[in-house]
């Protein structure tokens, strides 16, 4: 087992965004001990130490992450589908924009938008032609800041494993699990 330097639990500290106060009424230690040990001047105990990496391991699982807010029954088509089976599933689910997948693997997308001034003969080229770039990709353990800094600039963001797509989040999920 290799025990965290004091640059180790204030990095820790800081990403997970508390303060010092805060981990110390959580680990149960006084606040000055955690500047201390933060700061290289004192040597904590073992129980000490074992209380602050608990209390700083316990926050990082109440943060949420992709997968707490992913859709996992991603809803898409494939670059090959004729661009009238994309809008008839953007009808029928309700979408405005859907993933364009090809072997589960995210290839672009496509939108309303990009449907809006085509036309009827366009209907039945394939969704390759009229697809926008890929929504961007976070692993399932990415926090909810890094979601909501993508959703800022994307219309969704899929959540994959090994490249192949596992779930959809927009701004509506983040906002409904927020609220």
């Amino acid at each position: 087992m290799e025990l965290p330097t004091p640059a180790d639990l204030r990095e820790k500290r800081k990403s997970l965004e508390l303060t010092q106060s805060t981990l110390a009424e959580r680990a149960e230690v006084s606040q000055p001990l955690i500047a201390r040990i933060e700061g290289g001047d004192v040597d904590p105990r073992l129980s000490t130490l074992r209380r602050i990496v608990t209390a700083l391991e316990e926050t990082e699982d109440d943060v949420l992450k992709a997968h707490d807010l992913m859709h996992e029954a991603v809803v898409s088509v494939s670059p090959d589908d004729a661009v009238r089976e994309a809008a008839q599933v953007m009808d029928a689910d309700a979408y405005s924009q859907l993933p364009v997948l090809e072997h589960d693997r995210p290839v672009g997308s496509i939108s309303e938008s990009d449907l809006v001034e085509l036309g009827e003969e366009a209907r039945e080229q394939p969704v390759s032609e009229h697809m926008s770039e890929s929504f961007p990709t976070v692993a399932a353990a990415a926090n909810i800041d890094e979601v909501r800094h993508l959703l800022e600039y994307y219309k969704a963001v899929m959540v994959t494993e090994s490249g192949e797509a596992v779930g959809i989040i927009t701004e509506a999920d983040v906002a409904s699990r927020l609220s």
